[in-house]
C-alpha cells in the first residue's frame, strides 16, 4: 500500500535536554486520525546511554514510557505501529516495555501492529508479542526465544600470571558467577534454575501473543534458534511478510480510516521527514560486532539475565 494513503505518528524522544519540549511536524497526509509509530531500536536496556550532544539520554524503558505518556494526551491517536529492529536486551527491560505497551493498548482501546525490520530477536520479539498482528520484513531475522547469562572465568589466566583471588564473602553464594574462579556444580544449577524460570516466562508471553500456536508448539520453537521471515511465517511466529507501508495499511483497515496524518515528534531543530528517519540526537547507539559496541558494552558491564541474541557472546565463554 502506498505511503500516501495511511500514516503514523512518531514520538521519538530519548532526551529532551535543554532545548525544550518536543515539537510536532506533519510529514505525511492532511486529514484523518493518527497512528503512533513507536520505535524499538538497538539493545533494550534500562541504562542511560551517551547522548549525541553530550550528557546522557534515556534508556529504552524510560523513553517508551515518555512516548506513551505523550500519546495518552492525544485523543486523535487511534492505533500503534511498533517498528522493531532489536537483538533484545535485559530480561527486565524487555518485560517492562512489553507491559507498558499492553497497558497503553488497554487504556486507549487501540489496535497494535508490530513491523519487524532487520532483527527482531529475543527481547525484540518478546516486545512484539504485545501486538495484535506481527509482520516481518522479507529480510527480517526472527526468534532466539531464550535466555542467556554471561559469565567469564579468568582463573586459568590468573594462575599463569601468579594472581590470587582474595575475595571475602559473607554467605556461601555471595560471589556466584565471579570471574576469578570456576562455578561449582551447585552454583551452576542455581543459575540454571533462574534461566529456566525466565525462559518459562518468555514462553508464556509467546503463548499469549501467538494464539494460533499451542503450548507444545511454542516450546518446540522456543529453543533459542533464529528464523528467516519465511520460516517464521511457516511456523506461526508472524502473521505475514511485508513492508512498513503494508503494516500501516493494516492499521488503517483496523480503525476504518483510509486517510491518516503522519506526524513526527522531535527535539527542536531536528525535524523528521519520514518514518524511517531518526533525528540525530536520538539515534540508537552503533553496534560493532567486533568490539560489542557502545550499546552492548554497558549492558554486559554488570551481571544480569538477558533476552538477547548476540552470537559474539559465545566467544566470551
Amino acid at each position: 500500500m502506498a505511503l500516501a494513503t495511511p500514516g503514523c505518528v512518531s514520538l521519538d524522544i530519548l532526551s529532551l535536554g535543554p532545548d525544550g519540549p518536543p515539537q510536532q511536524s506533519v510529514v505525511q497526509g492532511e486529514a484523518g486520525p493518527k497512528i503512533l509509530l513507536l520505535e524499538i531500536d538497538g539493545v533494550i536496556s534500562n541504562a542511560d546511554a551517551p547522548s549525541f550532544f553530550g550528557g546522557s539520554s534515556m534508556g529504552t524503558v524510560a523513553r517508551v514510557r515518555n512516548v506513551l505518556d505523550l500519546a495518552r494526551r492525544d485523543p486523535e491517536i487511534k492505533g500503534v505501529l511498533l517498528r522493531i529492529d532489536s537483538p533484545g536486551g535485559t530480561a527486565t527491560a524487555s518485560e517492562q516495555v512489553y507491559t507498558e505497551i499492553l497497558r497503553f493498548k488497554k487504556e486507549k482501546s487501540v489496535p497494535v501492529v508490530a513491523q519487524l525490520l532487520t532483527t527482531a530477536a529475543s527481547g525484540g520479539y518478546y516486545i512484539a508479542m504485545a501486538a495484535d498482528e506481527v509482520q516481518a520484513h522479507p529480510t527480517t531475522v526472527v526468534g532466539s526465544i531464550g535466555v542467556i547469562f554471561t559469565s567469564l572465568n579468568f582463573a586459568g589466566l590468573m594462575e599463569k600470571l601468579g594472581v590470587e583471588d582474595q575475595t571475602i564473602t559473607g554467605g556461601e553464594f555471595k560471589d556466584i558467577g565471579s570471574p576469578f574462579r570456576p562455578l561449582t556444580e551447585e552454583e551452576r544449577a542455581q543459575l540454571q534454575s533462574i534461566v529456566d524460570d525466565l525462559h518459562a516466562r518468555f514462553r508464556e508471553v509467546v503463548d499469549r501473543g501467538r494464539p494460533n500456536l499451542d503450548t507444545v508448539e511454542v516450546a518446540a520453537l522456543a529453543n533459542g534458534r533464529i528464523y528467516s521471515a519465511r520460516q517464521a511465517l511457516e511456523n506461526g511466529l508472524v502473521d505475514r511478510v511485508g513492508a512498513m507501508g503494508d503494516a500501516v495499511g493494516l492499521l488503517s483497515d483496523r480503525i476504518g480510516a483510509p486517510k491518516v496524518r503522519v506526524v513526527a515528534y522531535h527535539k527542536p531543530n531536528t525535524p523528521r521527514s519520514n518514518f524511517y528517519m531518526q533525528a540525530p540526537a536520538v539515534a540508537a547507539p552503533s553496534i560493532d560486532p567486533e568490539s560489542m559496541g557502545p550499546a552492548l558494552a554497558p549492558l554486559l558491564g554488570r551481571p544480569g539475565f538477558h533476552y538477547l541474541w548476540w552470537p559474539g557472546l559465545s566467544g566470551l565463554r
